[in-house]
């Protein structure tokens, strides 16, 4: 049976904010995840298999059940690293990053794999089955609907998300493996919320709907006849959107540890936080990783006041203070002229 070809992200119609955020975290994924919030047909899904399906092939170490980079010895499992501890060269294969999705009924066992206690006692040694996150190692991991995912498990996915280790600890005995991935959870607010000391550990949120201006409407309707009436020559037609749109990205992932910024820009994020009365420092840390990555991806390597402002708008809606059964809500007009004000 054939694979059906995959819509090109450089295809989807407007929805500028999300897809913005979907590169920030696959350049770099410590960002912490995005959580998409909008009606269904909004191209979210489509959007998260788009973005796996642009981006180049990766080297990873062949036979590893974490595909683990055979170029970053610092987050490697420790079957690759007792290769690399004898003088072995690791084998490597390319393959393509993958969607790996979560289901809603997932438990944390399913998520975070199982360690058999019985070999461990007869044997001494660990035996481990990888779970969800063992597969989503430097993949997308796509939770569909994570607002009505059990709450322990969201906690699980977000620590992993921001550690980068996914460790499993039962009766004394404990593994770890890398578990680098970009989380996207999706949700429809009229079916539940999240619990906002989770929101919180969200790196970046966004909030996305249909289009209201007829034109695009039209494009947006143009375009999926197009493709569905012949895959592949659509495709053909953004090849070259594609292919410039994932060198940047691959460049920026580059780029990214030689972006610095100015100690004044830092203050001016402290001082908008205290300004909006944002909880905790979570807030700041991940505007000015967001403003970092930005820069990267705008090919530069000092960020502007310009990538703290694009940041704020991804990074502080939901963390806005709120009153029980009211939404948080961030004021973009006095943002606006906070930042203006500290230029």
């Amino acid at each position: 049976m054939k694979r059906t070809a995959v819509y090109p992200f450089t295809a989807i119609v407007g929805q500028e904010d999300m897809k913005l955020s979907l590169i920030l975290n696959v350049i770099n994924p410590a960002l912490g995840g995005v959580l998409i919030k909008g009606e269904k047909g909004t191209a979210k899904s489509t959007a998260v298999r788009a973005l796996a399906e642009l981006l180049p092939a990766m080297e990873v170490v062949h036979g590893c059940k974490f595909h683990c980079d055979p170029y970053d010895a610092n987050h490697i499992c420790d079957d690759c690293s007792a290769l690399l501890q004898k003088g072995e060269a690791l084998p490597m294969e390319s393959v393509k990053m993958r969607v790996v999705e979560l289901p809603v009924s997932a438990t944390e066992d399913r998520v975070v794999g199982t360690l058999d206690i019985e070999h461990a006692i007869k044997h001494g040694e660990k035996k481990f089955e990888p779970g969800i996150l063992a597969l989503a190692n430097r993949n997308i991991l796509y939770v569909d609907e994570i607002n009505l995912l059990d709450d322990h498990v969201v906690d699980v996915l977000l620590d992993a998300a921001a550690m980068g280790i996914n460790t499993v600890e039962r009766e004394g005995v404990s593994y770890s493996h890398p578990a680098r991935f970009v989380l996207v959870g999706t949700m429809n607010p009229e079916e539940g919320d999240i619990r906002p000391q989770l929101l919180d550990r969200f790196g970046l949120s966004v909030v996305v709907t249909g289009e209201h201006d007829p034109e695009q409407r039209v494009e947006v309707i143009k375009r999926r006849l197009a493709y569905e009436q012949d895959a592949e020559a659509f495709i053909a037609q953004y090849q070259e959107e594609q292919e410039e749109l994932a060198a940047r990205i691959i460049q920026a992932g580059k780029l990214l540890p030689a972006v610095t910024i100015d100690d004044k820009l830092l203050e001016t994020v402290a001082k908008l936080a205290v300004e909006l009365g944002v909880d905790g420092h979570r807030a700041d840390i991940t505007v000015i990783k967001t403003a970092l990555t930005i820069a990267a991806f705008n090919g530069r390597t000092e960020a502007e006041l310009d990538d703290l402002k694009q940041a704020a708008k991804l990074v502080l809606p939901h963390r806005m203070r709120r009153r029980p059964f009211e939404e948080g809500q961030l004021d973009w007009d006095r943002v606006e002229s906070f930042l203006a004000a500290e230029a």
